[in-house]
């Protein structure tokens, strides 16, 4: 198994930054990382992601939502062509520091056995949370 995570310090309440990363719709207007989320965003289902790495392929999934839990976490797992090849457990998680400041967690699992020959492609993967994460935060602290 593999794991990148970032995070970064929003000056924004829990629930704010909560309500912008889970407006699918506005994603595109605002996030470099993540171009797209449609779906319902309901445990047990599948949504549509559409991402671009920094300097990467743009990429299209259906990952299963794993967890939904408002202002804490959004969690998702999708998987390359068949289970156990290649899959990525990926999160967003919340940490209210207090009333209005948010530690925002953003971070994946890999697993499968091709990890360890395409860990080379993910040199980007990290980038691009980051990326995201400087978006949102700049998202939060304007809006």
């Amino acid at each position: 198994m593999k794991n990148m995570e970032s995070d970064i310090i929003i000056d924004a309440p829990a629930e704010k930054v909560w309500n912008i990363l889970m407006d699918f719709e506005s994603h595109p207007e605002w996030n470099p990382f993540i171009r797209s989320i449609s779906g319902e965003p309901k445990e047990g289902e599948n949504i549509t992601v559409r991402l671009k790495p920094p300097d990467g392929k743009e990429m299209t999934f259906r990952p299963v939502i794993l967890k939904n839990e408002r202002e804490k976490e959004f969690r998702w797992k999708g998987k390359l062509f068949i289970k156990g090849l290649f899959d990525g457990e990926h999160y967003f998680k919340l940490e209210k520091i207090d009333n209005s400041t948010t530690k925002f967690i953003h971070g994946e699992n890999f697993s499968g056995i091709l990890v360890g020959l395409l860990s080379g492609a993910l040199k980007n993967t990290l980038a691009g949370f980051q990326d995201m994460n400087e978006a949102l935060k700049a998202r939060c602290e304007a809006a």
